[in-house]
């Protein structure tokens, strides 16, 4: 039972995946063409966004966005401490100095008072991360950012679908991104993300830092401006053949979101009781006004790795997330931080762990990782 699979969406999506496709093909434009321009429109209607820019990945999405925004090099950005090591990866690539916040108690978004006690003079932004399943509270966040004159730009790449008072995750601050990783709500064949924002300005920059400093929807759709104008870009294009496979998912996308929260639902129900785990994710409500989209299950449990690797044992698919937390990352070891700075990040790290959760699963398979898990903690309890 691996972790993900989409062989079943595939083949009963084939036919309109297969036309899609076609029009790339017989249009033999493979990049930056017809498809990308169509997924960007289709995206924006369904998130209501008035922009949405295309790329080639979710961590380039986050680049493009914090230079688009206004990062400048040497400019601290503060982000949670517990996150996939793109958050803060991607602000180093975009020239600036990440900062890490510890989480919420009970939750994994950033925490507003560590976030405010990690403001300096030369704070520009904050980047909460919406993760697994819910939002951050980007009210709270958001106070913080009025009262020190901060920039707050969204890393809501696993977040399609979620949103705060109606409005869609990514466009509650100067701007937000997209993923479409395999593995995401809307996953495609490959690595894809989109800037989604409602600043004109940020959104012509993002189409510009795209491809090489040009700006533009197609190839053949670039603004006259002079190289004094051009901002120096890099190569960070959507594929039109990834753009056809996402439109044709997009078609089915509320469906794969019920779906998933079906899967939850079931995992909820026959887990919350069980010894040794010590939350479900179904157990903490969504802040008010906000809703839950479930992409990762995310379980906190007791003895995390021998439960992983009894799993395993039995052809069951699990991920950690996240191994290490990002300030205890060797790549960050310059940032001087040790053990015990952020504690909850630390211990989300160590007893996290995420069952198979897609729209393939069948329930008899849900079923059968509750056994196991059952049965796992009722023999170490003996």
């Amino acid at each position: 039972m691996p972790f993900f699979s989409q062989a079943r969406t595939f083949e009963e999506n084939w036919s309109e995946i297969r036309n899609h496709v076609t029009d790339v093909l017989d249009d033999g434009k493979f990049s930056h063409g017809a498809k990308v321009g169509e997924l960007e429109d289709r995206l924006a209607a369904w998130t209501g966004a008035r922009h949405v820019v295309a790329v080639n990945s979710g961590t380039d999405a986050l680049v493009l966005l914090l230079r688009a925004a206004g990062l400048r090099p040497g400019d601290e950005v503060i982000v949670p401490a517990y996150s996939f090591i793109a958050t803060a990866s991607a602000v180093v690539l975009a020239g600036g100095v990440p900062v890490f916040a510890d989480i919420e108690e009970g939750g994994h978004g950033a925490d507003p008072r560590s976030v405010d006690a990690a403001v300096t003079g030369r704070t520009k932004m904050i980047m909460p991360v919406h993760l697994f399943d819910r939002m951050a509270d980007l009210r709270a966040l958001q106070d913080v950012a009025r009262r020190h004159g901060l920039t707050v730009v969204e890393d809501s790449a696993e977040a399609i679908g979620m949103r705060m008072d109606g409005t869609h995750a990514g466009l509650l601050g100067a701007g937000g991104v997209l993923s479409f990783f395999p593995a995401k709500t809307l996953g495609g064949i490959g690595d894809g993300g989109a800037v989604l924002t409602g600043d004109a300005a940020i959104a012509e920059k993002v189409r510009m830092l795209r491809h090489h400093g040009r700006g533009g929807r197609t190839l053949g759709d670039f603004p006259a401006i002079s190289n004094a104008t051009m901002l120096p870009g890099r190569n960070s294009k959507m594929d039109d053949v990834q753009a056809a496979v996402l439109l044709a998912k997009l078609a089915a996308l509320d469906a794969a979101i019920a779906r998933r929260a079906e899967l939850a639902g079931r995992y909820d129900a026959r887990l919350r009781r069980v010894p040794g785990v010590r939350s479900v994710p179904g157990a903490r409500p969504p802040l008010p006004g906000s809703n839950r989209v479930v992409y990762v299950y995310l379980l906190q449990v007791d003895d995390r790795d021998a439960l992983a690797a009894h799993l395993s044992a039995r052809g069951i698919g699990t991920e950690i997330y996240y191994p290490v937390p990002l300030h205890l990352q060797p790549c960050f070891a310059r940032l001087g931080h040790r053990p015990g700075d952020f504690p909850r990040a630390e211990a989300a790290c160590a007893s996290a762990i995420a069952l198979p959760l897609h729209p393939d699963l069948p329930e008899a398979h849900a079923d059968r990782v509750c056994d196991e898990i059952e049965g796992f903690y009722a023999g170490r309890a003996r």
